[in-house]
């Protein structure tokens, strides 16, 4: 069943189509039940390609974010902590944008908010200004965008500029009965011309499995990776400590930290490396 229809018109009131005829267009085809199992409901972002999208692909993102807890209980979440590949940690505070970066393979540590795109960086001792501060902030969102993909991507399926297509069943390489999902995207993020495919579970409606092609017409992918191993954390299942042991490690959340995680260079107790 489909979730974002619930209250689809209050929540996107500023859309320039019918709602109620869009309704019965999906409830015709017997995508929406006409009694909603979450009022809060999955509504797409501002941008998102929803003309372009399938109301299959639609429907499966929803069933699969109320299988990780349901969009409330993600907009509500606070405060993220975790580990990308053993080698950076990261805090994002989800409603004021503040980010912390801690990379010690490099001694940098990034305090930045992306909303603005302003922010602090340090190498070693010496905190950057000028064009090198410029350069390492906008270094700093690329890492967050990426990292946290790795960590959010079935929470992201109806972003602003992404288009969602449902493409075929098939298994994965474990075996897994799976519906298969495309996303592709226009003038968003930083790499753009890129494709990802995700395996979602017929049986829990959860991410098992996702590849990621270069370029979006390409048909073979260029890497293909499991999205296991969920856990619950807080009131999300996230799939963290993956079977191939990439990825995102060591994921909290929290509702509150300290005003000094983003703000002083010293490295919070939390934080595990």
């Amino acid at each position: 069943m489909s979730i974002w229809a619930c209250r689809f018109d209050s929540c996107l009131g500023h859309y320039l189509i019918n709602i109620s005829m869009f309704r019965l267009i999906l409830i015709g085809l017997g995508l929406v039940s006409l009694s909603c199992a979450s009022e809060y409901g999955n509504p797409p972002a501002a941008d998102f390609d929803l003309e372009g999208s399938d109301p299959q692909a639609m429907q499966i993102a929803d069933e699969i974010m109320d299988a990780m807890g349901g969009r409330q209980v993600y907009d509500n979440t606070r405060i993220l902590s975790w580990t990308f590949f053993d080698f950076r940690h990261l805090v994002w505070d989800k409603q004021s944008g503040d980010v912390r970066i801690d990379s010690p393979r490099d001694s940098t540590v990034y305090l930045l908010n992306m909303e603005s795109g302003q922010g602090r960086v340090r190498v070693g001792s010496r905190e950057l200004a000028g064009d090198s501060l410029r350069m390492m902030l906008d270094k700093g969102k690329g890492i967050w965008t990426n990292d946290s993909y790795w960590l959010l991507l079935p929470f992201k399926l109806k972003d602003s500029g992404v288009t969602l297509k449902y493409v075929r069943e098939d298994t994965t390489q474990g075996g897994v009965a799976s519906d298969v999902l495309q996303l592709t995207f226009s003038n968003v993020g930083l790499t753009p011309h890129n494709k990802y495919e995700v395996w979602v579970d017929k049986a829990d409606h959860l991410i098992k499995q996702w590849s990621f092609y270069a370029k979006a017409d390409a048909e073979e992918a260029n890497s293909t990776w499991p999205w296991d191993n969920y856990q619950q954390i807080a009131d999300l299942l996230i799939s963290a400590d993956r079977s191939d042991k990439k990825g995102p490690k060591n994921v909290q959340i929290f509702e509150r930290v300290e005003d000094s995680v983003f703000s002083q260079w010293l490295k919070p107790s939390f934080i595990p490396i």
